[in-house]
């Protein structure tokens, strides 16, 4: 302390901050804290889900991409909710749209997903694998504002799709393929037999 009793400006600026963070620390949220680790448990668990069946499969982006896709996307969702009700936004001339955080997170998420696709040699690769992560993004949006039906069953129609119609695209590809080959059990053009008519024929 100065002389005189007056703390100098630096130790109550110091003061002022450490206050500032302890009150940043345990300030209330809209939401309660139980809610918020829920959502974000379910996000990372849903987003496992998906990540999982690429990461079976060797893709490129697999179980952790698409968790942190969609604990990221339930972060930003969470936000959003907190920010509409944080007492300084009151003001009838500040207006909070959600919606700009949804459309940002969709296209973050859309950009990391096109990243993935590759096209070389006339084919199109991990497209199915940018679709799964733009859904785990999808996912986390719906955990994050609090709509786990809307998650779950998008979460498992995913995995029905990647799984069952997986399986039965391959079996179609591999009867097409197996259409469009030769039959090598039949003998070639009969070369030999004609052979005899133009030797007839000298």
């Amino acid at each position: 302390m100065a002389p005189g009793g007056v703390e100098p400006a630096s130790s109550l600026c110091v003061s002022s901050a450490m206050q500032q963070i302890v009150n940043d620390m345990t300030q209330q949220t809209e939401l309660a804290f139980e809610v918020i680790a829920a959502r974000l448990l379910g996000a990372i668990m849903l987003g496992a889900m998906i990540g999982f069946e690429r990461e079976y499969r060797n893709r490129p982006a697999g179980l952790r991409t698409h968790i942190l896709v969609s604990l990221a996307a339930a972060v930003f969702a969470i936000i959003s909710v907190e920010i509409v009700h944080m007492h300084h936004f009151g003001d009838a001339q500040v207006r909070i749209d959600p919606l700009r955080v949804v459309e940002a997170v969709t296209s973050g998420v859309a950009f990391l997903a096109a990243g993935m696709i590759i096209f070389s040699k006339g084919r199109v690769r991990n497209l199915t694998t940018g679709a799964g992560m733009w859904l785990a993004g999808g996912v986390g949006l719906s955990v994050g504002l609090g709509y786990w039906r809307i998650a779950m069953l998008a979460a498992f129609a995913c995995l029905i799709v990647l799984n069952l119609l997986g399986r039965l695209e391959t079996a179609g590809a591999g009867n097409s393929r197996s259409r469009s080959e030769p039959n090598r059990d039949q003998p070639p053009a009969d070369t030999d037999s004609a052979a005899p008519d133009v030797r007839d024929r000298v």
